[in-house]
């Protein structure tokens, strides 16, 4: 990261870990909700607890986006058992990210902001193949690969499921699809009978949404493929259960499963040898959408993984903020893909930290806001691949909307807002998608980066003899060299007018020469 780092820079830098730290991972799945929490010891996390509760949040999803009281009071008195457990590990050390039903909502909001009331820690929403990648990250520290071997990993939960093609701990291949145990038993057996009739209508419905990615995958191949998460697992403790693996899930077991399934004739009935209480109510979803996958995508033997998202969050974390970020690899690649002038946006880059560097201590800005603005530097002019006209609409449009590894909804709905609001008038709606807690330093750091766009706007590597900044509340006072304003009477134009549009993010601009 380029830009002078000083105190204040450093100050709000996350603290490497050190041994002994402790860290926690939430997974707000559409069936279950679950934790783990983790010591840092030499390099390493180990787990030292692990919390599962059902909720089935996918349950209480109705056709409008909306969520059922019940279903929602059960979310949240687990999260506030979660929260008890982890109440004094700092927010840091902590991710919680919310999947399929909650990217479903109509209104998040409504339910996030009591969700974090209730955890005491921020929830994260993460799209599909973001899941999808944190997954596999997950199963491939649990269970390595073999060198040089392409790995399969299915993930099928409550309202989706998550397909991955990897080698080592990388995915080649990311796929999410809207079919889940939940989901599945609801669309296809809502009144709980189970009928051969059914069962074949509702496997092509199913069938269909793999056959979208099946012939890619089909080209690029795998080695072995891993089932994780709860229901790949019940389901291969039900081949074990019938004798008919060892606890793996085959081809030539999954006809075999089906139809015992489908003798109880109803999903109260389902007596399928070790299967829980507990997995009952939807495992006719699972099975459905299992056997599909094998069908589609031609699989003949799934090993089953005890790891999944929760894990790949764990190890996520030793990587963010640090030299392994993987969203600094997802910036490199914006850059590359939409051919970003490296040299314009690194000196926009280093102004913007530059003037961070001077206010982060009195505007309250931490490593997460530095790293984000730093970001939103580098990327600003990508909408100019598309047009120079409202290019910065265009690049805030592809940022908000397109699936960038490493990155939350959230992360990627405020890099929008600072790539929205780089340059003129400030629009009302701009940060109407960012939660509450992140407005201020949102409104903050944009009114950085414009400044420090528009000392750039001449695209020239010049540098800026002085630049003195200082913030009080929502007041930004800074100063330049008045000789070197007084020879560019451009720039002295455009400066005068900011107080204007800067305003509308709710900051009072300072500007003048010494």
């Amino acid at each position: 990261m380029t830009g002078q780092q000083t105190f204040a820079l450093a100050e709000a830098m996350t603290p490497p870990l050190e041994d002994g730290d402790m860290l926690a991972a939430i997974d707000l799945g559409s069936n279950s909700f679950h934790m783990i929490v983790a010591r840092y010891t030499l390099g390493q996390v180990r787990i030292i607890d692990r919390l599962r509760e059902t909720v089935r949040m996918a349950e209480g999803l109705d056709a409008r986006g909306g969520l059922s009281p019940e279903v929602r009071q059960r979310a949240l008195q687990c999260l506030s058992r979660f929260g008890q457990r982890i109440r004094d590990i700092p927010p840091q050390r902590v991710r919680a990210l919310a999947t399929n039903t909650v990217r479903k909502l109509a209104a998040p909001q409504a339910f996030l902001v009591p969700a974090e009331t209730a955890l005491g820690h921020a929830i994260e929403v993460i799209s599909g193949r973001e899941e999808a990648r944190l997954i596999y990250l997950g199963v491939a520290h649990a269970q390595p690969p073999k060198p040089d071997q392409r790995r399969l990993v299915i993930d099928i939960g409550g309202g989706s499921t998550e397909c991955i093609i990897g080698a080592g701990t990388r995915t080649l291949e990311r796929e999410s699809v809207q079919v889940g145990c939940i989901a599945s038993t609801r669309r296809f057996f809502a009144n709980g009978k189970l009928t051969k009739k059914r069962w074949r209508e509702a496997r092509v419905e199913v069938a269909a949404e793999f056959q979208q990615f099946a012939s890619t995958y089909r080209a690029l191949g795998w080695q072995e493929v891993v089932g994780a998460s709860g229901t790949n697992k019940a389901i291969g403790e039900i081949c074990a259960a019938m004798k008919l693996t060892k606890g793996a899930v085959t081809a030539e077991a999954m006809p075999l499963v089906r139809d015992r399934l489908l003798e109880a004739g109803h999903i109260d009935a389902i007596a399928l040898p070790g299967l829980s209480d507990d997995r009952r109510p939807i495992i006719a979803g699972g099975i459905l959408v299992l056997e599909a996958a094998f069908d589609v995508l031609g699989i003949e033997r799934m090993q089953v993984s005890k790891a999944a998202m929760r894990e790949g969050v764990l190890q996520d974390m030793l990587g963010r903020g640090g030299e392994d970020d993987p969203r600094e690899a997802s910036i490199e690649a914006l850059i590359q893909r939409y051919g970003i002038d490296d040299a314009q946006a690194t000196r926009v880059e280093s102004t913007a930290l530059r003037l961070f560097d001077q206010v982060a201590r009195d505007w309250a800005l931490d490593g997460d806001n530095l790293r984000m603005l730093a970001w939103a530097a580098r990327v600003h002019e990508l909408g100019l691949v598309i047009a120079h006209s409202q290019y910065h609409v265009h690049g805030a449009y592809v940022l908000e909307h397109s699936d960038i590894a490493g990155f939350s909804r959230q992360e990627q709905q405020f890099l929008a807002a600072l790539v929205r609001c780089h340059r003129r008038k400030v629009p009302k709606s701009a940060f109407d998608a960012l939660p509450e807690r992140l407005l201020s330093a949102a409104r903050r750091s944009a009114a950085l980066l414009r400044l420090a766009v528009l000392l750039h706007r001449s695209h020239e590597a010049e540098t800026i003899p002085q630049l003195d900044a200082s913030a009080e509340g929502n007041h930004l006072r800074v100063r330049f060299s008045r000789r070197w304003l007084d020879s560019l009477p451009l720039l002295r134009a455009d400066l005068d007018g900011e107080h204007q549009d800067i305003a509308a993010l709710g900051i009072t601009l300072d500007l003048g020469a010494d």
